[in-house]
């Protein structure tokens, strides 16, 4: 969002009454002098430059320079948007979006992002198309949501893409297109946004629009994974397990369910829980295959109730109490304490 609207304000075509001070703010916010650059765009809103006034308002919006107010920033974003000014449209519709500075409002969100993305704005574009194909604030038209998910997409913004893959993948709002699916998806995936990588993986995985390739689902499973992506981690995992597109390797299977079921991932829980059980990439150990088994029973993995009873039947008393807590302090711990 900063970089927005400095690339927005960098754009402008200063009046030369105007350009020197607004010129000055945005020097001064490039070199983080925020005290200089709020105080510079001031004088330019007050002499009438709405462009000025939108920047005032994204400074009161993050708080720099000035302590956060987001009715204050409401305040200056819908003085410039009343004016046109497609990034405080913008900014204004996520305030209503979101419920900050005003009550949440999705009607009105989608009235200003309209604006805004009809002056080409991909942001504004983007959280439209989200809101036809959610249905929040405006009748739910999946074919709407196409439409400007496209617009922003072609314009390069990979959360776009990676919205518009998805409509692609599941035939809503235009016919079933595994390939294009695959087609947006890599858009996505090469600016490095997660979910497009662990959804190309999956593509790859399945042969769905491509031919199946086990390595190449294996490389952009490791890409979403290293960005935290529990469920790509969950799959790696499996492909190491069964040396799908690898070579098959106990101990990184075991690395990789670890991470995910540290996110919370029940099946990653399960399946760590087997790898403790069998002793798989690990030393068998049935504490900590119960304690796994039981955490993951909890996130709701039916068949962890009948593995922990199994792991069970195979400890003494003393152990079983040792798991059950450990299982506690892993949960209570937010999954930092599970070792």
């Amino acid at each position: 969002m900063v970089r927005f609207v400095i690339a927005a304000l960098f754009t402008l075509i200063f009046t030369a009454a105007f350009a020197g001070d607004l010129e000055d703010g945005i020097n001064a916010y490039a070199r983080e002098d925020y005290a200089t650059a709020l105080a510079k765009f001031r004088i330019a809103a007050q002499r009438g430059d709405h462009k000025a006034a939108g920047a005032v308002g994204f400074m009161y919006d993050k708080g720099q320079g000035v302590a956060q107010d987001y009715k204050e920033a409401v305040r200056w974003y819908q003085l410039a948007a009343q004016q046109g000014v497609a990034s405080a449209q913008y900014n204004l519709a996520l305030m209503y979006d979101k419920g900050q500075g005003v009550a949440q409002d999705y009607k009105e969100a989608v009235r200003w992002y309209l604006l805004a993305a009809r002056q080409g704005v991909a942001a504004a574009q983007t959280n439209l198309g989200f809101m036809y194909g959610t249905g929040l604030g405006v009748a739910q038209d999946y074919g709407e949501a196409v439409r400007w998910y496209q617009l922003a997409a072609k314009q390069g913004l990979a959360k776009a893409q990676y919205n518009l893959a998805l409509m692609y993948d599941k035939g809503q709002g235009v016919a079933q297109d595994y390939k294009e699916a695959v087609r947006w998806y890599q858009l996505a995936a090469q600016q490095g946004y997660a979910s497009a990588q662990y959804n190309l993986a999956l593509m790859y995985d399945k042969g769905q629009g491509v031919a199946q390739d086990y390595k190449e689902a294996v490389r952009w499973y490791q890409l979403a994974a290293q960005q935290g992506y529990a469920s790509a981690q969950y799959n790696l995992a499996l492909m190491f397990e069964d040396g799908k597109g690898v070579a098959q390797d106990y101990k990184e299977a075991v690395r990789w369910y670890q991470l995910a079921a540290k996110q919370g991932s029940a099946n990653a829980q399960y399946n760590l829980g087997l790898m403790y059980n069998k002793g798989q990439g690990v030393l068998q150990d049935h504490i900590r295959a119960h304690m796994w088994f039981n955490i993951a029973a909890v996130g709701g993995n039916i068949d962890s109730v009948k593995n922990r009873d199994l792991a069970a039947s195979k400890m003494t008393a003393q152990q079983i109490e040792q798991a059950q807590r450990m299982a506690r302090e892993c949960m209570s711990s937010n999954f930092t304490k599970c070792d």
